[in-house]
């Protein structure tokens, strides 16, 4: 059985979260046809087509989906396992921004394993929206930070999609029933807010905003009460909640960007960056 090469197995990851060899060999740093050289060698290691070219880019084939968990988690422990010998080479501060749900939904394991690995690194974080955070980059009040766009985004942006989902105390709730629908929504210019009332509008469902939070947590706790029926992404919907599949029109999903507030990045920053973009689930 062959050994597999972790560059080989770094261009493949990266190549399927972008969905583009051009987009990979920019975050790389690696021409495209180096990535693409790449590919085609680690598919001749495992004797099988991983992409399949697409009208934008490039997707997973059968053998690549089947692939791509193993991968992912050989080169997390990787990374994982050789920064613990080299924590004490990567020093410094970072300000990340997330907004809550991401924060809650993927960041506790991220950041117990990133610590671990690199305890020289301080990290604070700003919770806020993405509409808050944009200009925060902007005017690099904070280094990095991982920001929602539209599902229709171009593709080599995006690293991970997420969908949207009504929420409510339970998956049938007499909300449902009534004439118009109270929603518990957040701030008008956030893309659940929007993509919300686009699928009501689109359905001719009648509804109202009753309630409003710009926080996750508010969000929550009405829909907790069954005052509302509110939204959330799948990864952040609690155990003690439930996700409305009947009765309402279906949200799309939506893609989680990483962003940074500088092409120059510190060897911390790089780092941090890097850890996210390979490892967020």
């Amino acid at each position: 059985m062959p050994d597999l090469d972790i560059a080989l197995l770094r261009s493949f990851i990266t190549v399927s979260r972008s969905g583009s060899m051009r987009a990979a060999a920019l975050r790389i740093g690696r021409t495209q046809s180096a990535v693409s050289l790449q590919i085609k060698r680690l598919e001749a290691l495992v004797g099988a087509e991983l992409f399949h070219r697409t009208g934008s880019g490039v997707a997973l084939t059968v053998a690549g989906e089947r692939f791509f968990p193993g991968a992912e988690r050989v080169l997390a422990a990787h990374d994982e396992t050789l920064g613990l010998i080299r924590q004490d080479d990567l020093r410094g501060s970072i300000v990340f921004g997330c907004p809550e749900d991401y924060l809650t939904a993927f960041f506790p394991d991220l950041l117990r394993r990133y610590g671990a690995a690199h305890s020289g690194i301080e990290i604070e974080i700003i919770s806020a929206p993405t509409v808050e955070l944009r200009p925060l980059l902007q005017r690099r009040r904070i280094d990095l930070a991982l920001l929602s766009l539209p599902g229709t985004a171009d593709p080599s942006d995006v690293i991970r999609y997420e969908p949207l989902v009504w929420i409510a105390s339970t998956d049938a709730p007499a909300l449902l029933q009534e004439p118009i629908l109270p929603l518990a929504l957040a701030a008008p210019d956030s893309l659940d807010h929007i993509e919300a009332r686009r699928a009501m509008d689109a359905s001719y469902r009648p509804y109202r905003v009753a309630h409003a939070s710009n926080g996750l947590s508010g969000l929550l706790a009405i829909a907790r009460s069954g005052l509302a029926v509110s939204v959330a992404t799948r990864a952040a919907v609690p155990s003690d909640l439930s996700i409305i599949d009947k009765g309402l029109p279906p949200l799309p999903k939506i893609g989680i960007s990483l962003a940074y507030a500088s092409t120059r990045l510190s060897p911390a920053i790089r780092s941090f960056g890097r850890f996210v973009a390979l490892n967020l689930k």
